[in-house]
């Protein structure tokens, strides 16, 4: 693949066209779509091809921000690990891409690991455009571990994810990011829904088709990634960046990010309750019979369940 499915500014008919292919999506399957089988695994691949959104980051047009609106942007404290984490997700996911046999899935993990790359040139366009700075990166260094390092990338953009879509929506709400801003990177979290949904169907795919002998070690594994990504969350991970330099970076990101975005007193019930509707509300559109990630909605859904709902305004 490469970066010139779009030359120039597409107009408004053509970008609400690719928008409404990238959210809507439906097997012409009919019936169950089981885990392993053969019309699941074409399934979910045909998912991520055919919602794939052909914008191209090179000529967004970000928008004029006014001096409040753009001290707002350039403070938020999530640029330098954003950036990082889109460069490790591309990758691991690519290097994963490559131990694959399977072609269709090859491909598809493969398309994964580039759209990961072109999160990272959004990024790099906006800090760009808006005069962000950033710290320097460290070495992207290819895995060892092609699968772990493919399933912490994973599970790790479920979680993240999950909470960025509230997030997001509570900036929007607020108004912290200007409409302008909010409609422009819109298609990028749309496309993280994309991700995870992929995420979640190859990980029952792999768990189906993966000889008996092989599960217990696997299972123990992926009860490993949760241990590593809980431990990583709790405080500062330290980095070392391109120059040698030691950075501290803080991967709680989505807590750290949400205090900067509005104004507005939120209760953790109605955070809770916003990131739920608005992950409700992404995956609406795909087929119900492909897999969802469903570790963090059932936990937050539980932790809900102990908390007062919000008093009506």
């Amino acid at each position: 693949m490469d970066d010139n499915l779009a030359g120039r500014l597409p107009d408004a008919g053509t970008v609400a066209a690719a928008d409404s292919r990238a959210r809507h999506w439906r097997s012409p399957h009919q019936g169950r779509l089981k885990p392993g089988s053969p019309e699941h695994k074409r399934a979910m691949c045909a998912m991520f091809a055919e919602t794939f959104n052909p914008y191209k980051p090179s000529v967004i047009n970000w928008p004029k921000l006014d001096a409040e609106a753009l001290h707002r942007i350039t403070t938020l404290p999530i640029w330098d690990i954003a950036v990082q984490t889109e460069g490790k997700a591309r990758l691991r996911m690519s290097a994963y891409a490559e131990t694959l046999t399977d072609p269709e899935l090859r491909e598809t993990i493969a398309r994964n690991g580039w759209e990961e790359n072109r999160h990272k040139e959004v990024l790099s366009k906006l800090v760009e455009a808006y005069g962000i700075p950033l710290a320097p990166e460290p070495e992207y260094v290819k895995p060892k571990d092609t699968e772990w390092a493919y399933m912490v990338t994973g599970f790790s953009e479920c979680v993240d994810s999950f909470f960025a879509f509230g997030l997001f929506e509570m900036a929007r709400q607020s108004g912290f990011f200007p409409e302008e801003l909010t409609d422009t990177f819109e298609p990028v979290m749309q496309e993280e829904c994309r991700h995870i949904l992929l995420f979640a169907n190859w990980l029952a795919w792999h768990r189906a088709t993966m000889p008996v002998w092989r599960r217990p070690w696997f299972e123990m594994r992926v009860w490993a990634v949760w241990v590593f990504l809980g431990w990583e969350r709790i405080g500062l991970a330290k980095t070392v960046d391109g120059e040698g330099k030691e950075q501290k970076q803080d991967n709680n990101f989505t807590v750290t990010g949400g205090k900067a975005m509005t104004a507005k007193e939120y209760t953790m019930a109605e955070i809770m309750d916003l990131c739920l509707a608005e992950n409700d509300r992404r995956f609406a559109g795909y087929d119900e019979r492909l897999l969802r990630p469903t570790t963090m909605p059932f936990l937050v859904r539980l932790a809900r369940r102990f908390m007062r709902s919000p008093k009506p305004a």
